[in-house]
């Protein structure tokens, strides 16, 4: 059995029409068993024969297109460099605090490639590349580590074992 990913790149979906095409014109097996071959249904196979046929093309007709609409402002390279930035912390680029916010992150970015997103595509893009906003605990500078120890041995079972004794003596009634 070979592997074949749940998610295939443009490049790759473009290698496995060209593949079928070549199939499809050069054997005479079926288009169920060209489907098997490539890992894709009868009906793609069917598809891509047709765009064969009526486009004088060949099967250069299945090759990828130009995608409509505007070209990202910023390269793949250049957001792995932004989540490269990101990891640093916040306090590496003069922030006083380690925190995250979108608008520093459009500061940086405007900083960096001198390209402006809004705040709401920017919240969705991190999290689409896995970045995960993690806020730093926050502690008190007065917290004593010992104190909340000996209370969680000591007083907390004794608490819990006295509120759930009410709770018993007054469902009782």
């Amino acid at each position: 059995m070979t592997w074949r990913p749940k998610k295939l790149t443009a490049t790759q979906r473009e290698e496995r029409r060209l593949e079928a095409g070549q199939l499809l014109r050069t054997t005479d097996l079926s288009q169920a068993a060209i489907a098997r071959i490539v890992g894709v249904s009868r009906t793609a196979v069917t598809k891509w024969k047709q765009q064969i046929k009526q486009r004088r093309h060949g099967v250069t007709g299945l090759k990828n297109r130009p995608r409509p609409g505007r070209p990202p402002r910023l390269k793949a390279q250049q957001w792995r460099e932004v989540l490269r930035q990101l990891k640093r912390g916040a306090q590496a680029f003069g922030y006083e605090t380690e925190r995250w916010t979108l608008d520093r992150v459009q500061q940086l970015i405007k900083q960096e490639y001198g390209v402006i997103y809004n705040a709401n595509y920017l919240s969705d893009k991190l999290r689409r590349l896995g970045w995960s906003p993690q806020q730093p605990a926050v502690y008190a500078k007065e917290r004593d580590e010992e104190l909340i120890a000996a209370w969680l041995r000591q007083d907390w079972p004794r608490i819990k074992k006295s509120a759930a004794a009410r709770r018993n003596h007054h469902s009782g009634r």
